[in-house]
């Protein structure tokens, strides 16, 4: 959680240059109730990142960082219309643009064990990350500070301002509640920085303030994490997460669990935006597995509370990338609704240069949800992950995901929405 906050070591002078090349192809078949509505959406895309650590000023522990990301289209992309159709989620937006946008640019201190980052950046944190789904990451303009005087803990305090919202956001272009739960806002910007509440709600404010403490002792095999979130007058989150592993041999047994709260602030603009007068919701989640050999398996389950008078009908808001939810599905993000239980049940064989997870989720979701708000159903998805490293630095990689009853509403003409979607990845840093 916290490796995004300092520079990585730089020489003593002189300058650091890396970076990523990456190749991106989708493809999706949509299939709804009506089939009369089914069409297939693909997109081909080619861009990634390139960065330089300049340290040599003369001051100890002083560093400057820039990063330029792009994204490119190959070929003629499809259009929006008929029954083919462009994947808008490698590119700007839904005409299939490139983009290029300088997304970090920060001054970095480091003392002692105290490390100060101000400016464009990318952070990694449970409720405001880069989830890095596609082509380009979700990026920040924040001011961070983190400590780690006390052993195996590390104090953080950060304001958030600004939000660039990577190339994924375009999967949830309708905004509502999918785009609210599932990461993103109902005002989303994709290649340009834009103030925190106005890509949240469409209201602009003074940020986001957050606080942490992580406690991460290796040798006991426990970590425990909380988070505060304070999103200036539109709401409160409390994160909290706890690991423990325990070592039997050559294998290990795990568990964990989470909990967010969230609760309205301030001017409680979130609830004036959604039309009702607070915010009030809770999530919990336990996952238990362990690792045998070159199998890691686990089995997790969360359970979201409703309450109708509050914002979503209580589900849980989270509009600026972050999603650490342990029941998560490669697309299926259901489990941040309200009156919904889920369950995922997930399996990785590592062996040598191959990565391969196979994995399967279910939604069961109340009538008090807030995607169609009365109905009651269950949406699942089946995925596969594949990678290969050629070497150190270039990555194959191959995802499937197959969910089934994604959206569902009877007294809609399609019905129902399901799809198969794969994914091919090549990457290679530097």
């Amino acid at each position: 959680s916290t490796s995004a906050y300092a520079a990585e070591p730089a020489a003593e002078s002189g300058l650091t240059v890396n970076g990523e090349f990456r190749a991106f192809y989708i493809d999706r078949a949509r299939s709804y109730g009506n089939s009369a509505a089914d069409y297939n959406e693909r997109g081909f895309a080619v861009g990634g990142n390139l960065g330089a650590i300049k340290s040599n000023y003369g001051i100890e522990g002083l560093s400057t960082g820039v990063r330029f990301y792009t994204t490119q289209p190959v070929g003629t992309q499809l259009g929006t219309t008929g029954e083919d159709r462009v994947n808008a989620t490698l590119f700007e937006g839904p005409a299939a643009d490139g983009y290029s946008i300088l997304g970090e640019a920060y001054i970095n201190y480091a003392t002692g064990k105290t490390n100060v980052k101000i400016g464009r950046q990318a952070l990694n944190t449970p409720l405001a990350g880069g989830d890095d789904a596609r082509m380009l990451p979700t990026l920040f303009e924040a001011a961070v500070v983190s400590n780690s005087d006390i052993t195996n803990t590390t104090l953080i305090a950060a304001h958030v301002s600004k939000v660039a919202y990577g190339t994924f956001a375009n999967a949830y272009s309708t905004g509502g509640a999918l785009a609210l739960t599932a990461g993103y806002g109902t005002n989303m910007t994709v290649g340009s920085f834009e103030d925190m509440g106005a890509s949240a709600i469409g209201v602009e404010t003074s940020g986001v303030h957050a606080l942490a403490a992580i406690y991460d002792n290796k040798d006991a095999g426990l970590k425990v994490q909380l988070w505060d979130y304070i999103a200036t007058d539109i709401l409160n989150a409390i994160y909290f997460q706890a690991d423990y592993g325990l070592k039997l041999g050559d294998n290990k047994l795990y568990a964990a669990v989470q909990y967010i709260n969230e609760s309205d602030i301030g001017d409680n603009l979130a609830g004036d935006v959604l039309g009702v007068d607070k915010v009030a919701s809770s999530y919990m989640a336990a996952k238990l597995g362990g690792t045998f050999g070159p199998i890691n398996a686990y089995v997790a389950y969360s359970m979201t509370d409703s309450d109708t008078t509050a914002a979503l009908n209580g589900g849980i808001i989270s509009p600026w990338g972050g999603m650490p939810a342990f029941t998560q599905g490669m697309v299926t993000r259901h489990q941040f609704f309200a009156d919904t239980t889920a369950t995922k049940v997930a399996a990785t064989y590592s062996q040598d240069a191959l990565k391969a997870t196979l994995a399967y989720m279910s939604y069961d979701m109340g009538a008090d949800n807030s995607y169609v708000p009365g109905n009651e159903w269950t949406a699942s998805e089946m995925m596969a992950d594949v990678i290969y490293m050629m070497d150190k630095n270039l990555m194959l990689r191959y995802r499937l995901n197959m969910p089934q009853d994604f959206w569902n509403n009877p007294a809609n003409a399609n019905k129902t929405l399901d799809w198969t979607e794969h994914r091919f990845i090549v990457s290679y840093k530097f």
